[in-house]
């Protein structure tokens, strides 16, 4: 599957080095400026990695630029305004300038409830997994466009906040809905007993799956969430269908028969759509064989061969469809069918899947573009993993579509991952810098980061790490005007 060496592989040597390995020590011959060699050693670390590589030596001395703007505005653009935000922000504050205006202006049930399905049917495809995959080809094609310009499409990534957005907007719009439909049925204005019964379990509902989903109780109950999410959303799912039914029927002029007005309803066409776009994700529901392998204790490497997979991908997988699922970054090796997952003990479910490798697994949906579909928008990138973060950037490492200098920062690096892993991601990316935690400490992320930033002249950063580093470092490098990207954490 991928290139296995005999011996540790050493890291970064530049081509006028030699090297010559002991099981203590390293040492390396460099051509000086006045054309005489000079022999340094340096000690090596547990796993065989030597850590002598220029590329991070003396990062501590480089200065950093100052962070631009005041703290305010910058506290502002880049941590509570963020693009998420923001384009939370817009979607909800166009909705709620319309409400106002249909609020002073007045308006109809029927035209309000239109505006509460368009609302969920935009919350509802913009997660959709082939939409997801169009909008990433489309936003990261233009290769050809300014620096300036890339970095804002690339943002794509963040295309959550439309979600929740819509989300949001929708039930603002719901509450509007149900307090018109309630005042119909008082004055016996069209709105039937059972059409309003409906909208008020759905607002229940509805408030529910929105209350839940705040962003403190779901990182904590991330698994109860999931299943609200599910099991509320399909079910609000086959209430809307009720509903539009009902409302149709209800205000439709007498004379038309309820299969033509829906058939002339644009609420109905947008339930049928929501409803396949749910249900596409399940359609490629299936059970497929798998291969693993141990790469140690605390990982293990699982093979696909279902589908293929590219760059910066994931996809979901489960023991049990209805209940959870977690979703792993896709590793696909040019020249080998399939795809890899690498799971990393993080949890009860993961331990249980490294200590009991599976034969066979759950797989749902299409691998999905993710933040790391966003590298090959650039020409030059340094890409940063802290330890099992290296899984979604393997792929690009190993593709090599994109010059890449990759700093991957961890402890026991071969005996977490194993020499096959780790020699192929170093075959892959020679000049890649390793920096072994254990023997030289945790380091200055954002100075060694901008340290390597420059040296590789590059235009972009992309990190895959934990919540609190990765926005300290995505904070730390764009408040000094580099472009840097990581998750958002949006569900």
């Amino acid at each position: 599957m991928s290139s296995t060496l005999t011996a540790p592989l050493p890291i970064a040597i530049p081509s006028e080095t030699t090297p010559t390995q002991s099981s203590s020590s390293f040492e390396k011959e460099k051509k000086g400026k006045d054309g005489l060699v000079v022999v340094t050693t340096t000690a090596v670390s547990e796993d065989g990695l030597d850590d002598i590589d220029d590329g991070w030596e003396g990062y501590m001395d480089t200065d950093l630029p100052d962070k631009m703007e005041g703290k305010f505005f910058r506290n502002l653009r880049h941590q509570v305004m963020n693009i998420y935000r923001r384009l939370f922000s817009l979607v909800f504050l166009v909705n709620l300038g319309v409400l106002i205006d249909a609020g002073v202006r007045g308006t109809n049930t029927p035209h309000i409830g239109k505006i509460v399905i368009a609302n969920i049917f935009t919350a509802i495809l913009i997660r959709e997994e082939h939409i997801v995959n169009g909008l990433f080809y489309i936003f990261t094609f233009p290769t050809f466009l300014p620096l300036w310009a890339r970095v804002t499409v690339a943002r794509i990534y963040s295309l959550g906040g439309i979600h929740s957005g819509s989300a949001v907007a929708g039930l603002m719009w719901f509450i509007y809905f149900t307090v018109l439909v309630t005042q119909d049925l008082r004055r016996h204005d069209h709105a039937s007993a059972a059409l309003v019964a409906i909208t008020y379990v759905i607002l229940l509902a509805l408030v529910t799956i929105v209350g839940l989903a705040m962003p403190a109780w779901r990182r904590i109950h991330h698994n109860k969430f999931e299943m609200v999410h599910r099991f509320l959303g399909w079910s609000v799912c086959g209430l809307v269908w009720a509903l539009v039914i009902l409302l149709t029927r209800d205000y439709k002029d007498p004379s038309t028969p309820l299969h033509v007005a829906l058939k002339e309803s644009s609420p109905f066409w947008l339930t049928v759509v929501l409803t396949m776009s749910i249900a596409s994700s399940w359609l490629h529901l299936r059970k497929v064989k798998v291969s693993t392998e141990v790469l140690s204790s605390h990982a293990l490497r699982v093979h696909y061969e279902y589908s293929g997979a590219i760059p910066g991908t994931f996809s979901r997988v489960s023991y049990s469809p209805l209940t959870e699922w977690h979703s792993f970054a896709t590793i696909a090796v040019p020249g080998v069918k399939g795809f890899d997952h690498i799971i990393s003990r993080v949890g009860d479910w993961t331990t249980k899947t490294i200590q009991n490798p599976p034969s066979e697994i759950w797989i749902r949906g299409v691998p999905t573009a993710g933040i790391m579909n966003v590298v090959p928008l650039f020409k030059r990138v340094v890409v940063v993993a802290t330890g099992s973060g290296i899984a979604p950037c393997a792929p690009h490492v190993y593709a090599n579509k994109t010059k890449i200098k990759l700093l991957w920062t961890s402890r026991n690096i071969r005996k977490t991952y194993g020499d096959k892993f780790v020699d192929s991601i170093l075959t892959a990316a020679p000049d890649a810098i390793i920096y072994d935690t254990d023997a030289n400490g945790k380091p200055d992320m954002i100075k060694l980061i901008h340290h390597v930033y420059k040296e590789f002249d590059a235009e972009a950063v992309c990190i895959i790490s934990n919540q609190p580093l990765t926005q300290k470092v995505v904070y730390g490098l764009m408040s000094r005007g580099i472009p840097a990207f990581g998750a958002v954490w949006d569900s």
